[in-house]
């Protein structure tokens, strides 16, 4: 028996009558893998290894399908015979088939996008065709849509939160398999093509056996920095100008090709926080941002130099035969290149000294060159220079009638040049308000000892700093020696300033606060930025300075915070200074750890009215950033819906979003798919700006009952989390957080301090905890009890008002969405195992029966509101597709356990904690977006 056959009988209530065509493909292609990868099992393990996979495979059915006790003994048993070394075997073949059904899956999404294109039929929502048949329906016109673009951005900002606990060496392997699948998709295959692919996905598959799934060693901030640029190569380099060109000729009036179809603004440009996030983060340093962005310019240097050398081989045209124009032949003669094989070539040697130029660039920047140039030349002081010489290139092509030629890869040059530069992302620096306070509390003690800083009201404070924002003098001096971090934080500030001298003045565009809670917060990284000339006493900025209100009561007070910094003068200069735009960041994950998903998503809603309100008063435009993790329980959830869900003006055609995890490799390892993610960005907020706000907004009586909902949800989350004692002990004990510690998956500390205080804790392994263990808490506890006592304060309106409240409400329509998929991931029967490992008895009956009464009323009243029989009933191809993954992930979670007992037991054998680690891998693969 083969894992294949054993995959396709775990789908037992799908018949093949039953199957789409796509459906087919899919369970073809996952058979395919499937068994290849039991052939691997069997051939590198043996056979005794593949029967135990079977058996612990069925045995998990039946315990998950039918909460079977008796097949929870039989499991219990299989594990508890087990070797060490025999469950680590186990534990890699269902991770691995995680990640070969991933693979699988993702290529049938692109199968299905291809169909669709390619059948004629009306384009599905999420893509730009949609989105601007959409714009064109209610009379959006072109020279509109061309105006909204020239004032759009469109942001996905990397970020190196730790939840991708794969290696760059695994990844490579699946995007060969990927690459492999999607060729025998699309070109017929002899027979002996067929078995030279058959054969490729064995060696890939093989390799990926004998690769270590995990680290050895700790990643460092640049290694982080080297896995986040991949993704450039993989995807952004050129899937992000395909974009903006296929949507020009969308936009273009005549068939694309019969003309040069106008130039489009660019919208598009990519964020990264990798290197530039100091936040709780100390081993981020003014010399790990220098070599980030080192790195980063390296990586779009060495772009440009491959595209300019294909470039000059394929512009081959001799000037008698396709004429050139004087711009054109004036970077002919000035360039070094002096070979007699190229006269007569002007467009060759034009691009050979634009070559010679970008390497002389390079160099002055510190950046090396794999291919020489042919000569000296001058460098480029600016992108701009290099974007000038490129655009005279076409139109030269476009003078004498080469249109076609221009439309190739010297297009996308063009348009990759404007959309990276020489900076290739712009990188955030981010740091804690508290840090900041620290910082000019030390720097005025040194000017003014009697100022006493940190013992200074808000009024005062905003006073002082305000004055100081105007004078010309600064605070800091050359000649006192200041503590480690006012000497470290002073020190990034001065690399930035470099870097925009460098780089150009998009290198690093945003500094970030993060736990903004006043003011005062904000004015002290402008007087910090006022050291380093990024801002200046006259009231000019060459950063935005971006608040970032991360708990529920600053997002309750975020208003009110803006309120009173856009009324000051001071202030307001610099906001003027930056086009009269005005950045908020807007933390999910802190605020669903504090208050619950119900009540962060209520908040997060009400603060993007309130913003809208202020901004518009003040008439300074808003941008939102929305930190967004993978999870439902950090934000999570579909980005086309969630950017529709926004209130009312709150896109206004600028946003920027948090791309973290692992969501950045299953979003933007494949082309296709990160194409795909790309334009659901893009097309959710055209409609979102041009199209919503046009649309009513909530009722009063929606927004009372929201509120209500909330306050009781509210009520619910913090009396378990912060009110109920033990829940502490019982969280670090029914969860692997104390190991999630031990995977080397990123460079930042996974608490604040070294307590056990789920408030220290960070966000992102509390939701990534509470997945692995299969009960996804953050992403749905209080919802059931809350709507429970709402309906009995409110029996007239009981819960038809609610189901109204879903049929005509996106915000509310979005949260219960996302709430029916986690608890579709979770599992009761799976977390009452992990419920056994709390040791005191007492504390475990007490706060799982809590939390086991709590989800079954969260699931009975979601289902009956969304009026549906089962989770996830509306959206069938995602229900097939967890159902289908449980039997090769439930087993994961029962060997887990099995570990962390003996781990916890302190057992001397090391392949137990490594063990445990595997599991952690699979169970993240198998549930895709947990962190």
């Amino acid at each position: 028996m083969s894992l294949d056959v054993s995959f396709s009988n775990a789908r037992h209530d799908d018949t093949e009558a039953s199957l789409t065509r796509d459906d087919a493909l899919l369970r073809a292609d996952i058979r395919r893998l499937g068994r290849i990868l039991g052939d691997t099992v069997r051939e590198q393990e043996g056979s005794d290894v593949f029967d135990l996979v079977e058996r612990i495979r069925q045995t998990s059915i039946r315990f998950h399908r039918d909460d079977d006790k008796q097949a929870r003994r039989e499991l219990e048993t299989i594990l508890d015979d087990m070797s060490t070394a025999e469950t680590v075997r186990i534990v890699r073949a269902y991770s691995y088939f995680s990640h070969l059904a991933n693979i699988a899956e993702d290529q049938n999404n692109i199968r299905q996008r291809r169909a669709l294109d390619m059948s004629g039929a009306a384009p599905d929502s999420g893509t730009l065709a949609c989105a601007l048949a959409r714009a064109k329906q209610a009379g959006v016109g072109k020279d509109e849509l061309r105006a909204f673009f020239v004032e759009a951005l469109v942001s996905p900002v990397l970020t190196a939160h730790p939840t991708e606990v794969r290696r760059k060496s695994t990844i490579d392997r699946e995007m060969e398999i990927a690459s492999v699948l999607d060729m025998r998709e699309r070109i017929q295959m002899t027979a002996d093509e067929i078995a030279a692919s058959d054969e490729q996905l064995r060696r890939a598959v093989v390799t990926l056996w004998r690769t270590n799934l995990l680290r050895r060693t700790k990643l460092t901030v640049l290694d982080e920095v080297a896995n986040g640029l991949s993704f450039y190569d993989y995807t952004f380099l050129r899937e992000v100008p395909r974009l903006h060109c296929a949507l020009e000729d969308r936009l273009a009036d005549d068939e694309a090709g019969a003309k040069e179809a106008d130039q489009l603004a660019t919208f598009l440009r990519m964020g990264s926080w990798i290197g530039g996030d100091r936040d709780g983060n100390p081993f981020v340093t003014a010399e790990v941002m220098r070599d980030t962005l080192r790195m980063q310019g390296a990586r779009i240097f060495g772009f440009y130099f491959e595209e300019l050398h294909a470039l000059g081989s394929e512009l081959s045209l001799a000037e008698h035969l396709a004429g050139a124009s004087p711009e054109v032949m004036a970077l002919a003669a000035q360039s070094p290149d002096t070979s007699p094989h190229r006269k007569g070539e002007p467009y060759r040697l034009a691009v050979s000294g634009i070559y010679a130029r970008l390497a002389a660039t390079a160099r002055a920047i510190g950046i090396e060159t794999n291919r020489p140039p042919v000569g000296d030349a001058a460098p480029y002081t600016a992108p701009l220079e290099l974007q000038h010489d490129l655009d005279a290139l076409h139109a030269s092509l476009v003078a004498n009638n080469s249109l076609v030629i221009a439309r190739g890869r010297l297009r996308h040059l063009r348009r990759a040049v404007d959309c990276f530069g020489f900076h290739l992302a712009s990188l955030d620096m981010r740091q804690n308000s508290a840090v900041h306070e620290r910082t000019i509390a030390e720097l005025f003690k040194a000017v003014a000892p009697e100022t006493r800083y940190q013992e200074l009201s808000e009024g005062a404070r905003i006073a002082l700093l305000t004055r100081e924002l105007s004078t010309g003098r600064p605070l800091a001096s050359p000649f006192v020696a200041y503590g480690e971090e006012t000497t470290k934080e002073l020190a990034v500030l001065k690399a930035s300033a470099e870097a925009h001298a460098v780089f150009g003045a998009h290198v690093i565009r945003q500094c970030i606060v993060s736990m903004t809670k006043g003011v005062s917060d904000l004015l002290e990284i402008a007087v910090l930025l006022k050291e380093t000339g990024l801002v200046s006493a006259d009231g000019t900025s060459r950063l935005n300075i971006v608040p970032l209100f991360e708990t529920i009561d600053d997002l309750r007070n975020c208003g009110a915070i803006m309120e009173k910094l856009l009324s000051l003068p001071e202030y307001r200069r610099l906001v003027d200074s930056r086009g009269g735009i005005q950045e908020v960041m807007l933390g999910y994950s802190d605020s669903n750890k504090d208050g619950g998903f119900v009540t962060s998503g209520w908040e997060l809603y009400k603060a993007e009215i309130n913003l809208v309100e202020v901004f518009e008063r003040h008439g300074v435009r808003l941008r939102l950033f929305h930190g967004r993790g993978g999870s439902v329980g950090r934000g999570g959830g579909p980005s086309y819906d969630a950017i529709l869900a926004q209130p009312g003006g709150a896109v206004n055609g600028q946003i920027r979003i948090t791309e973290q995890g692992e969501i950045i490799s299953s979003k933007y390892s494949n082309a296709g798919v990160g194409r795909h993610n790309l334009e659901i960005l893009a097309a959710a907020t055209l409609e979102a700006s041009l199209l919503q706000p046009k649309h009513p907004a909530p009722r009063e009586d929606y927004i009372a009952a929201m509120e209500e909902l909330s306050n009781l949800a509210y009520a619910a989350y913090r009396d378990l989390v912060y009110e109920t004692d033990g829940f502490e002990d019982y969280f670090w004990s029914s969860t692997v957080i104390s190991e999630i510690s031990t995977l080397n998956i990123g460079s930042r500390p996974a608490s604040r301090t070294k307590t056990r205080k789920i408030e220290d804790l960070r966000a992102i392994p509390w939701v990534f905890s509470w997945a692995q263990c299969r009960l996804m808490l953050p992403g749905w506890f209080g919802f059931g009890s809350a709507v429970k006592a709402w309906i009995e304060k409110h029996p007239d309106k009981g819960m038809a008002f609610l189901r109204e409240l879903y049929r005509e409400w996106p915000f509310f329509q979005t949260l219960l969405s996302n709430m029916d998929m986690v608890l579709s991931k979770s599992s009761i029967a799976i977390a009452s195992r992990y419920a056994d490992l709390v040791p005191d008895e007492k504390l475990r009956a007490a706060i799982f029966g809590r939390i086991r009464t709590e989800w079954h009323e969260s699931i009975d009243t979601l289902l009956t509101i969304m009026g549906h029989d089962r989770l996830l009933q509306a959206n069938p191809l995602l229900e097939r597709s967890i159902r289908n993954r449980f039997p090769y992930l439930d087993p994961l979670n029962h060997v887990q356990v099995e570990l962390l007992q003996a781990h916890r037991a302190h057992s001397t054998d090391e392949q137990v904690l490594r063990g445990i680690q595997l599991t952690i891998n699979g169970i993240s693969a198998g549930l895709r977006n947990s962190g």
